[in-house]
């Protein structure tokens, strides 16, 4: 991951703004209550997490991010933003979660991945990590891509392509097993170029 990110992590979010959509959405919905506890896995440079900070200013947050290099950009960025006593960081794999990682023992409320599920290998396990680390009304909120299928063939294959150059899988089979799941919420954008999901923590145990 340092390899990826040693130059990207410059301009990362100046460029990823055009084409990682609905992560504003996502914040919005968010909707956390005061003392609330939220870590985003594949936190990057602190972008969603420092806006995250400034919508819900009595929120607890954590990101963890397997990119010592992006965690670099991320700690400058927090510190531009004088948000080091809201935000704290750690270096980890996703599938290894833990409250343990900060220094924490309480649970977390709120997990977020953020465009970073399709960029790690051990996905499932890394969902399954994140509903161990939540309280018991805890909820897991998802935005990544989708299947594409609305894209049309040629389309749909170029994205791909395109992505792979970047090491993104998306990961259609999390989107079909719950498209029609009674428990959570489930948005898709346009061409189903993306999702939001919300689910509780118990649906990924």
């Amino acid at each position: 991951m340092d390899r990826i990110y040693r130059h990207q992590r410059y301009f990362y979010d100046a460029s990823r703004k055009y084409y990682l959509f609905g992560r504003d959405r996502l914040i919005r919905e968010l909707a956390l209550s005061p003392g609330e506890r939220l870590v985003e896995v594949g936190c990057g440079t602190a972008r969603n997490l420092i806006a995250i900070a400034r919508r819900y200013p009595e929120a607890r947050l954590f990101g963890l991010d397997a990119s010592q290099e992006m965690l670099k950009t991320a700690l400058q960025a927090i510190r531009r933003a004088g948000l080091e006593d809201r935000i704290s960081l750690a270096h980890g794999y996703a599938e290894a979660l833990s409250p343990n990682l900060f220094g924490e023992c309480e649970p977390f409320d709120v997990c977020v991945f953020s465009y970073s599920l399709s960029m790690i290998p051990e996905w499932k396990q890394s969902l399954k990590a994140a509903s161990t680390t939540l309280s018991p009304v805890g909820r897991i909120q998802v935005v990544d891509f989708g299947d594409m299928t609305g894209l049309g063939r040629l389309g749909r294959a170029l994205l791909l392509a395109w992505l792979r150059l970047f090491h993104v899988a998306p990961r259609s089979e999390l989107l079909q097993d719950f498209e029609h799941h009674a428990g959570c919420n489930l948005r898709l954008l346009p061409g189903r170029y993306a999702f939001l999901l919300t689910a509780r923590a118990q649906d990924f145990s």
